[in-house]
């Protein structure tokens, strides 16, 4: 049995073969799918039965996958990972820009699924040290609660837009290149073609109010990567 253990997962996927086939496979490491084959019914199951995890085809009927996540992202704190085509990166793209968490491309590898679930289902496992609040300046990080305060307002990220900044939060003052927060995040090597990196680095700047030319909260740090700024 793996160490992800009674975890619920919804798959949005109009493929009835291809969802029974992930949802079989992914019983017996602890991760229970159920299904759900249209995109205009999706948003509202997601929302109101808020599971662990959810897995999102771009292609549905009713509604596509993009339109979706635009529609829960707001509402729904837990990962999505996107089904692309072919590992189209447009469709990678705008989904990053829109709020997913991450992305796999199909034909559907069970095992690449499975790996890609266990990643982002363990960040959700409670943390016995899950470290101190970081305070920067007007920006606060609790990794014990996953909340981030601005001003004294309470910020709402995805999963994947907390443990970016709560990254660079951990190395304030310092730039971290795009392998190493790679290699932190999730645990692979840059391949130097993934931009999920750059496009979160663009949406936690929109969410904290950071100039988009001109930066001075989270810079871009020439040949290097990127650096959460000590403030004065």
């Amino acid at each position: 049995m793996s160490d992800v253990s009674m975890y619920n997962v919804l798959l949005v996927e109009d493929d009835q073969a291809l969802a029974s086939m992930v949802a079989d496979f992914l019983l017996p490491y602890g991760i229970i799918v159920k299904i759900e084959s249209r995109g205009d019914t999706a948003a509202s199951r997601i929302v109101d039965e808020k599971p662990d995890a959810v897995v999102l085809d771009i292609g549905l009927p009713g509604q596509d996958g993009l339109a979706v996540l635009r529609e829960v992202r707001d509402d729904y704190k837990g990962a999505i990972i996107m089904l692309t085509a072919r590992g189209e990166e447009v469709d990678e793209v705008i989904g990053i820009e829109a709020g997913a968490d991450d992305y796999i491309a199909k034909p559907v590898r069970p095992r690449a699924l499975l790996a890609r679930l266990k990643m982002h289902l363990r960040r959700s496992l409670p943390d016995d040290d899950p470290g101190k609040s970081i305070a920067v300046g007007a920006l606060t990080i609790d990794p014990s609660r996953r909340e981030v305060e601005l001003d004294g307002q309470r910020i709402d990220l995805t999963t994947a837009e907390f443990d970016l900044l709560y990254l660079l939060a951990k190395h304030v003052g310092k730039p971290l290149s795009r392998n190493e927060i790679s290699q932190a995040i999730h645990q692979i090597k840059y391949d130097g073609f993934d931009r999920s990196i750059d496009l979160r680095i663009s949406r936690l700047r929109k969410r904290l109010g950071d100039s988009p030319t001109r930066p001075q909260r989270i810079k871009s740090v020439r040949g290097v990567g990127y650096m959460l700024a000590m403030e004065s």
